[in-house]
């Protein structure tokens, strides 16, 4: 796709997934519920799961988000979303949604991995800790909650990847192989944010004979749900909260990734370019050409890499 060619909708980006079945884990809200509603605008069918359904709230704690929201948010866009609550840490769960995409579908053509829920425990156990001050019952959750389900989901669902043509894997992250190059504050939360990026280089190796692409991917400073309520915020005001926290100015939607996820998924080129290796939302919308909702295209990394790191004295409007 020519780099000049701007789409500012999912529906474009992700142009040609009719027919395709795609499996979101972890897609009860966040960019886990905008990449799935985005491939379903595309035309897959999407399997959405999580734990926190409307009979049941995971640790999280955030009963307002539901895989069947989610499921229904992809069928509005003019997919089909298929809700199935799962535990991605316990492998009978995973083998029975397994068995149930075989039973229904008999293969899977893409399946994002964006397996997470360890917010909770940043704040206060996580971030400023040295790992001999972080409670090791949180750091050891964090490695279940952001390796060990990964793990698990990927072994248990590869099989029915590889009987695709042309089988994508995504593996969604924080931070770019290159952005995490720099230590993540924390043992715990560095080791969980990078295991998706090496996931995504061995598994680019061992999808290549089946002519299918594994990469990892990664939003900027994400608007999610969780985060527009920490500061106080709505999607539709979220720039109030610049005064209080500067770089909130540099934020992105989850529908900025998903955007350009959809158009990778499009992409007949996509293992050539993509296997094995690690993007941002930035990277895909410049590749794809796609914009965030409010017609921008935020570089969240590259602001942090020039004005945290590097000292430049620029604003977060030169990074949108």
């Amino acid at each position: 796709m020519d780099n000049d060619t701007e789409i500012q909708g999912g529906a474009a980006a992700g142009a040609g997934l009719a027919g395709r079945v795609a499996l979101v884990a972890g897609a009860t809200r966040g960019a886990g519920r905008a990449l799935a509603v985005e491939l379903g605008r595309a035309g897959a069918l999407v399997y959405v799961t999580g734990r926190t359904t409307r009979e049941r709230v995971s640790e999280v704690g955030r009963p307002g988000e539901t895989i069947e929201g989610t499921a229904e948010l992809v069928t509005a866009a003019g997919g089909t979303g298929i809700a199935v609550p799962t535990d991605h840490l316990d492998e009978d769960q995973v083998r029975a949604l397994a068995a149930r995409v075989d039973r229904e579908q008999g293969r899977l053509d893409i399946l994002v991995n964006d397996l997470w829920g360890g917010e909770h425990l940043l704040t206060g156990s996580v971030f400023g800790k040295r790992s001999w001050e972080t409670p090791l019952a949180d750091g050891l959750r964090i490695l279940e909650l952001g390796v060990r389900s990964h793990v698990i989901t990927a072994a248990l669902l590869l099989p029915l990847l590889i009987r695709a043509d042309a089988p994508l894997l995504v593996e969604v992250t924080d931070g770019t192989a290159v952005s995490n190059r720099r230590y993540r504050g924390n043992l715990y939360y560095d080791l969980a944010k990078n295991a998706p990026i090496r996931m995504a280089l061995g598994l680019g190796e061992e999808l290549a004979e089946y002519g299918g692409t594994a990469v990892a991917v990664t939003p900027g400073f994400l608007r999610s749900e969780q985060m527009l309520d920490g500061f106080g915020v709505t999607e539709e005001n979220w720039r109030d909260a610049i005064a209080r926290e500067p770089d909130f100015a540099i934020a992105e939607s989850p529908v900025y990734l998903a955007r350009g996820v959809a158009a990778l998924a499009a992409d007949p080129a996509r293992a050539a370019r993509w296997n094995g290796g690690s993007a941002s939302s930035t990277d895909l919308a410049r590749a794809y050409g796609v914009r965030d909702v409010d017609g921008s295209r935020p570089d969240a990394w590259g602001y942090i890499e020039d004005v945290r790191h590097a000292g430049k004295k620029r604003t977060a409007d030169d990074y949108r």
